[in-house]
């Protein structure tokens, strides 16, 4: 089958249903094709590890994005983009379709990071799609002991939504407490609590070397030799950009494999564009990064719809992002690494964290601080070392 768009978006994730909707805001009548390798329509994937566990009342139903209604975009499912050809406009799949297009969008975002010697199978999930949150939920009915292999923003937030589902859980993780890697000592101690008081089991400082699994459950062999037994395990160790048809079409991409682009989200070829996880850009208080959140994907994915529509503006929202793990709450603009110069802020219900490098806050945590992300980007544009950070975010 062959197919000619106006707007071709390669992706079928959160950046690519706000790109169709910022193409509609200013094009009523172009024609967009989406092109998704996974199964289900664009889907809000923040809730398949937070709202749609935690909240009785929420359903898919209200998650639901509706890109087809409100974009008349055409979807095409279960097909891997492969082959771009740049000069020719033509896109072909592994399903054998090829799609012609005025301008691209590669929205391709990421795949989990996989371990070696632990193949994905039935009682092994890679988290990330609405597929693994059905065959997850399913499982979690029967209240079983699962493993769950990484401390990070997936594997922390899953681990909270099964042990507050009714599971057994056993967290692995390399660190030496839970959420170190991103959180001062004091707020990390209060982090790794939340997990131990909800009887959440943390297996710290060690990594899965290798893994069997059978009609029993799995057995996941640990560094130190140790082996964690459960009846199935969820992995969650962040995504590797899923870039390799920008290279295969001659585009440049970055040293960890995202594809480049400029303030305006092009490529290095004509009519290409780039957003969401894999794109690679320049932020306006930060420098060239890559950014792997909601927001941005949503905001970079309306902007370079409109652009590719015809606007003249550039992509210059710093994006933030958020999690809630149990009765904790954060949201954060910026570099979080607890290898930074912190200064922490006591607030009445929570903290602010401040991140420098040398004298430029590079990075601020708001933990149980809310609608304050304006101010913190503030604080960071002015590249300036406060005189005083008591009360300088409220």
């Amino acid at each position: 089958m062959h197919s000619d768009y106006d707007y071709l978006i390669i992706g079928g994730g959160m950046a690519a249903d706000a790109a169709a909707k910022g193409i509609r805001e200013l094009d009523a009548d172009g024609t967009i094709g989406i092109v998704g390798e996974e199964t289900t329509a664009p889907f809000p994937r923040p809730d398949l590890s937070k709202k749609l566990w935690i909240d009785p009342d929420y359903s898919e139903d209200d998650a639901a994005l509706h890109t087809e209604d409100k974009t008349r975009a055409t979807l095409h499912l279960g097909a891997r983009a492969q082959n771009l050809d740049a000069e020719d406009r033509t896109v072909a799949t592994d399903a054998g379709d090829t799609f012609g297009y005025g301008k691209l969008l590669i929205a391709t975002g990421g795949h989990p990071r996989q371990l070696a010697g632990l193949a994905p199978s039935a009682r092994v999930i890679y988290y990330r799609t609405l597929d693994h949150y059905h065959r997850l939920r399913a499982a979690a009915k029967g209240g079983p002991h699962v493993v769950v292999v990484g401390g990070g923003y997936i594997g922390s937030e899953i681990t909270a939504a099964l042990s507050q589902s009714g599971c057994t859980v056993t967290l692995v993780h390399p660190g030496a407490v839970v959420g170190e890697h991103f959180l001062p000592s004091e707020l990390a101690e209060q982090y790794e609590r939340a997990f131990t008081d909800a009887g959440v089991t943390i297996r710290a400082g060690v990594r899965v070397e290798s893994g069997t699994t059978g009609p029993a459950g799995v057995e996941l062999r640990l560094s130190d030799g140790s082996v964690a037994a459960a009846d199935l395990a969820v992995v969650g160790l962040g995504i590797e950009p899923a870039g390799a048809i920008a290279g295969d079409g001659g585009i440049d991409r970055s040293a960890d494999g995202g594809i480049v682009v400029d303030a305006r989200l092009a490529t290095s070829r004509p009519d290409v564009y780039a957003a969401g996880d894999v794109a690679d850009y320049p932020d306006a208080i930060l420098g060239r990064r890559r950014v792997e959140h909601v927001d941005n994907a949503t905001e970079m994915g309306r902007t370079v719809g409109r652009i590719m529509a015809g606007s003249d503006e550039v992509y210059d929202h710093t994006p933030l992002f958020y999690s809630d793990v149990f009765d904790i709450g954060y949201e954060a603009v910026g570099t979080l690494d607890a290898e930074l110069e912190t200064v922490v802020d006591a607030q009445d219900d929570g903290y602010v964290v401040y991140y420098l490098d040398g004298d430029q806050v590079v990075g601020v945590l708001l933990w149980n601080v809310w609608d304050a992300t304006d101010q913190a980007r503030a604080v960071m544009r002015s590249g300036e070392r406060p005189d005083s950070f008591a009360g300088l975010i409220t």
